[in-house]
């Protein structure tokens, strides 16, 4: 077995064995109410989630993420309020916005040849700043169209609700597979996780791949905005601080290297799923603070980084071998 698939299948192992844990102590989290409020509870996280993984694969990071999703909150939340523009009309406005922005970051880091780290920084610091200048109040939404969309659900057996932001996660997790891994944009996208140099010799056109990296992390990133903005009916400038690096965790823990050029989309979905249930039995529980949440993801974050550690030790050990016959 690849080496790789390790921390892929040790994030599925610990997915399978918290829930089997959780099952035994609270039997009615098996019910498909409990899975549907699952996904839409975490439906924003999964789908800024994936555009960080194409991120993390190329051996880049956006921290400009939370500042997106805070933004298209405010932006939608405003336009509606001041301009008689049909949801759908805002919403195509906002990714446009959010796409050029990702797309503008990508051909900084190339162009100047900058570290995505500063670049995306000083990206969040100012689309918090416009947040801020569009309104420093939290700005309900109250529009019909936003009813009919949180109103939408498939019933599930058990009478669990699969909601329409919940199937958009899912939906943007299997765009995400296609992308990374069926597509000759996401060879190029592992082949940069492995270097510049090593890009260029295999013919990867890295400037253009960059911006297109960061252009599909604005687009996530702006997409789990509009999620939020239905999950949540409001746009507020300090929303989703912090969300960057919860995205990260959720990355790695579902096996992608920090280093890039190796990891899986489904894996990032398990992790998401994996934090949410996390949550989930803290609030069945009723006794442990939410605090535990924080605790028990940053563990498993450790325990995976020395996991990708080892691998990545045991892949240089293996190759060292290899070269000697």
């Amino acid at each position: 077995m690849n080496p790789r698939l390790y921390p892929l299948i040790a994030t599925i192992a610990i997915f399978l064995i918290a829930w089997a844990i959780c099952v035994m102590q609270f039997p009615y989290m098996l019910s498909t109410r409990v899975i549907g409020n699952l996904l839409t509870d975490n439906a924003y996280l999964g789908i800024v989630a994936v555009g960080m993984t194409i991120v993390i694969l190329s051996g880049g990071i956006d921290l400009s993420v939370g500042s997106v999703i805070a933004f298209s909150g405010v932006f939608i939340a405003v336009m509606l309020r001041d301009t008689s523009l049909h949801p759908l009309i805002v919403f195509m406005l906002l990714l446009a916005v959010t796409t050029g922005f990702g797309a503008a970051m990508g051909g900084l880091i190339h162009a100047l040849a900058m570290p995505p780290f500063i670049v995306t920084l000083a990206g969040m610091f100012l689309l918090r700043g416009l947040a801020y200048i569009l309104t420093i109040d939290s700005v309900p939404i109250d529009h019909a169209f936003y009813g009919s969309l949180d109103s939408a659900y498939w019933l599930m057996p058990g009478k669990g609700r699969l909601t329409l932001i919940g199937a958009a996660m899912l939906v943007a997790v299997a765009l995400g597979m296609i992308v990374a891994h069926r597509t000759r944009f996401g060879a190029s996208v592992l082949a940069l996780g492995g270097g510049d140099a090593t890009a260029r010799l295999m013919g990867v056109r890295v400037g253009r791949t960059t911006v297109a990296i960061y252009a599909f992390s604005g687009f996530m990133a702006g997409l789990s905005g509009i999620v939020f903005s239905i999950y949540t009916k409001s746009g507020y400038p300090l929303a989703t601080v912090g969300t960057e690096l919860t995205a990260i965790a959720a990355v790695v823990i579902g096996g992608t290297l920090l280093t890039g050029g190796a990891g899986f989309v489904f894996g990032t979905l398990i992790g998401v799923l994996t934090m949410g249930l996390i949550q989930t039995y803290i609030v069945f529980d009723g006794t442990l603070s939410s605090w535990w949440t924080k605790i028990i993801i940053g563990l498993l974050l450790l325990a995976f980084i020395l996991l990708q550690k080892s691998l990545l030790r045991l892949s240089t050990i293996g190759g060292s071998s290899v070269a000697r016959q």
